[in-house]
C-alpha cells in the first residue's frame, strides 16, 4: 500500500497526476454510480480522503486554499469525484471534535471514510452504555465507498428534558443503504439514503457537534457549512471550466449545418464564449477573495467576523449559480453536440444543475447576504 502524502504542496501535485486515471474512468463512474474500487483505493492510499484530518491522527491537515484547488482540479475531470472528495473530507473535520479514542479507531485505518446525511424521523434513546438508534438519513454522498456512517439524531437529556443533537457513528455494516439516487447529474457520487432499526451505538462512539475542537489549527476554526459551501462551489467551477474548454475545442473543428464557416468564426459564438469566460472568471475571483480573507483570519486571529462568513457564503452560492450560467451559455453555443449523453457538454450540464439544487446553491443565501449589507440581522446558514 502506498504511503499518504506528508506535506501540503505534494497533494495538489498528486491530484494532477491522478487526474488522467479519473478521466479514463468517468464512464464507469457514471454508469456504476460510484468510484471504481481501484480508483478509490489509489485516492485513499494517497491521502485524498484525509486531507482535513488533523496531523495528530495521521491526516494531511492541509491549507484550506489548497483543498479548494484540489477539489477544482478533480472537478475539471469529473464532478462526482470532486464532490465526494469535498464531502468526505469536510465531514472528516469532526475528527477534531469527537472523542480522540473514536477518531483513532476510525482514522487508524488507511482507507477510512465516514459518510453522513441529514436525518428523517431519527431518534436515539439513551440506554445503559449508549443509545438505541432508529431512523433514516438521506443524501449520503460517498456512502458506497465509506467504511463508517455518521447519523445525527435528537437525544433527550433525562435530567432536564431538553433535547440535543448528537452524532452517532457506526460501522457501515450496521446500516442498510437505500438506493434512491436515480438522477442525471453527479451520478457517481452514489448519494444513497441509509436506514437503521433499533441499532445499539456505544456511548463512546457518539459526541456533540457543538463540542470545542481539541485541535488548535486554523482548519478547525472554519465553519463546517462554509467549508462545504466553498468546496462545492469549486466543484461547480471545475465542472464549468471543463465545459468551457470542451466548447472551445469543439468550436475549432465544427461547421454548423448549412454553414461553411467554423463555429469559432461566428461573431455570436465569439461573444458568448467571451461572456461565459467573464462570468466564470469573476465568480471564481470573488470566491477566492472571500476564501482568502476568511483563511487569513482563521490563521492569524483564530476567528472569523460575521462579514467574513457572509462574504464566503455569498461568494460560494454565487460561484455555484454562475458556473451553471456559464455552462448554459456553452450548451446553447454547441447546438446538437450538447444533447447526447456521450458528449462532455451534456454531462457537465447535468452536473452543474444538480449542484445548484443542493442546499449550498439555494437562492435564499442571497437574501441572507442582502440582510447583512442592509444593516439587518442576517438569517440563514453562515
Amino acid at each position: 500500500m502506498a504511503s499518504t502524502q506528508n506535506n501540503s504542496g505534494s497533494y495538489l501535485t498528486a491530484a494532477r497526476e491522478i487526474a488522467p486515471r479519473i478521466a479514463a474512468a468517468i464512464d464507469e463512474i457514471d454508469r456504476e454510480r460510484e468510484l471504481p474500487d481501484e480508483l478509490f483505493a489509489e485516492l485513499a492510499d494517497k491521502g485524498f480522503f484525509r486531507l482535513l484530518v488533523p496531523r495528530s491522527l495521521g491526516g494531511g491537515e492541509i491549507d484550506y486554499l489548497e483543498h479548494l484547488s484540489i477539489v477544482q482540479t478533480f472537478a475539471e475531470v469529473d464532478g462526482s469525484t470532486a464532490w465526494c472528495i469535498n464531502q468526505n473530507n469536510v465531514f472528516a473535520t469532526v475528527s477534531a471534535k469527537m472523542p480522540e479514542s473514536l477518531a483513532r479507531e476510525i482514522w487508524g485505518a488507511p482507507r477510512a471514510v465516514v459518510a453522513n446525511g441529514p436525518p428523517t424521523n431519527a431518534s436515539a434513546i439513551p440506554v445503559g452504555g449508549g443509545y438505541r438508534l432508529t431512523g433514516r438519513w438521506n443524501f449520503s454522498s460517498g456512502c458506497r465507498h465509506a467504511t463508517w456512517m455518521a447519523a445525527a439524531a435528537p437525544v433527550a437529556d433525562p435530567s432536564t428534558d431538553k433535547r440535543e443533537d448528537r452524532m452517532l457513528i457506526m460501522p457501515k455494516e450496521q446500516v442498510t443503504l437505500v438506493d434512491v439516487w436515480q438522477v442525471n447529474g453527479l451520478r457517481g457520487t452514489g448519494t444513497f439514503s441509509f436506514e437503521v432499526e433499533d441499532v445499539f451505538v456505544p456511548g463512546e462512539r457518539t459526541f456533540n457537534l457543538s463540542n470545542t475542537p481539541r485541535e488548535e489549527g486554523p482548519l478547525y476554526v472554519m465553519p463546517m457549512l462554509l467549508l462545504f459551501a466553498s468546496g462545492f462551489a469549486c466543484t461547480a467551477l471545475g465542472v464549468a471550466r471543463s465545459a468551457l474548454d470542451a466548447a472551445v475545442e469543439l468550436a475549432g473543428g465544427k461547421r454548423p449545418r448549412f454553414d461553411q464557416n467554423l463555429l469559432r468564426d461566428k461573431p455570436i459564438v465569439q461573444r458568448e464564449i467571451g461572456r461565459a469566460e467573464a462570468i466564470w472568471g469573476s465568480a471564481r475571483a470573488f470566491l477566492l477573495e472571500a476564501a482568502s480573507a476568511a483563511w487569513e483570519s482563521a490563521c492569524t486571529v483564530h476567528a472569523l467576523t460575521v462579514e467574513e462568513r457572509i462574504r464566503l457564503r455569498l461568494a460560494s452560492t454565487h460561484a455555484i449559480r454562475m458556473a451553471a450560467e456559464a455552462v448554459d451559455i456553452v450548451y446553447e453555443v454547441c447546438g446538437s453536440d450538447s444533447i447526447f449523453e456521450h458528449k462532455p457538454i451534456q454531462r457537465r450540464f447535468q452536473d452543474a444543475h444538480v449542484i445548484t439544487q443542493q442546499i449550498q446553491g439555494r437562492m435564499a443565501h442571497y437574501e441572507t447576504a442582502g440582510q447583512f449589507f442592509l444593516g439587518l440581522e442576517p438569517e440563514g446558514l453562515f
